[in-house]
């Protein structure tokens, strides 16, 4: 896989592949490798996916200062990325948590990102959060599935502190086919978890301080929600968009957090018309 040097020196990976107008990717997690991105549903068919492996995930080096995990800290390895690429402005695709890096490399390079997509993101770098409320309302939408008994269990225990992800995995995908069941499985160790505790930590995000920055940032966004999904849920994601200048929302429908994985057709055909326009 090819590497660049981030500004520390960490050597960083990342992978490109597909054809078309290069789409800059961004994984979730947070500071999962970037390998459960897949081909995002067949969108590789459209657009040259780079996706990015984060410092001390999948095959990135490991920095020396371990404080260097923090989500704000991380923008200089994107701005790396794309000076590596050679890219003057390009389109970027954060999902889930790095949706909070994408929204700080916005605030911060503002001339840089021709387009944004945030699939189903985390906010927090916006003072937005989910709550149990929002996790409950998703979690009865799927009252009819046979799973969905266990899978709610094991997500009320989340609030005790007890994550078993295989337990949840069923509420967080909005369905269990055998994709999702598959795409679940790639999960275990694909997570930097040391990683993971130091990316939100004091001082990661300054929503005032972004929302400010942001008044600059004024090229198109999509924030993409799932019915299924209760982080954040379609409501939750209005209001992400709500807090950008140049925003739009889509809904893909009957699915969760993985769009592209329950229903790829309508990820991939709400990403490209919007992409594309």
């Amino acid at each position: 896989m090819p590497t660049f040097s981030a500004p520390d020196g960490t050597e960083l990976s990342y992978r490109r592949f597909g054809r078309g107008a290069p789409l800059v990717c961004l994984p979730g997690g947070p500071m999962r490798a970037s390998e459960y991105l897949g081909d995002l549903g067949g969108l590789d068919a459209h657009r040259t996916l780079v996706r990015l492996d984060l410092r001390g995930t999948g095959s990135s080096g490991v920095p020396s200062d371990q404080l260097s995990y923090r989500c704000d800290r991380q923008v200089e390895d994107v701005e790396g990325l794309r000076a590596h690429l050679g890219l003057e402005t390009f389109d970027l695709l954060a999902h889930s948590a790095g949706a909070n890096l994408a929204l700080q490399y916005a605030a911060r390079h503002p001339g840089r990102v021709s387009r944004l997509v945030l699939a189903t993101p985390s906010t927090r770098a916006l003072g937005i959060s989910f709550t149990p409320e929002d996790r409950a309302e998703a979690a009865a939408l799927l009252a009819d599935r046979p799973w969905q008994p266990a899978a709610l269990a094991a997500l009320e225990a989340t609030l005790q502190g007890v994550f078993d992800f295989e337990a949840i995995a069923p509420v967080i995908y909005g369905r269990w086919g055998a994709a999702e069941q598959a795409h679940a499985a790639l999960e275990e160790g694909q997570r930097n978890d040391g990683a993971a505790q130091i990316f939100g930590t004091d001082g990661a995000f300054d929503p005032a301080a972004t929302r400010a920055a942001l008044a600059a940032f004024t090229a198109p966004v999509l924030v993409l929600a799932a019915q299924y999904d209760g982080g954040p849920t379609p409501a939750r994601a209005a209001e992400t968009a709500a807090a950008l200048a140049n925003s739009e929302t889509a809904v893909v429908p009957g699915t969760g957090h993985f769009p592209w994985v329950g229903d790829s057709t309508g990820f991939v055909t709400a990403v490209r018309e919007f992409l594309d326009r």
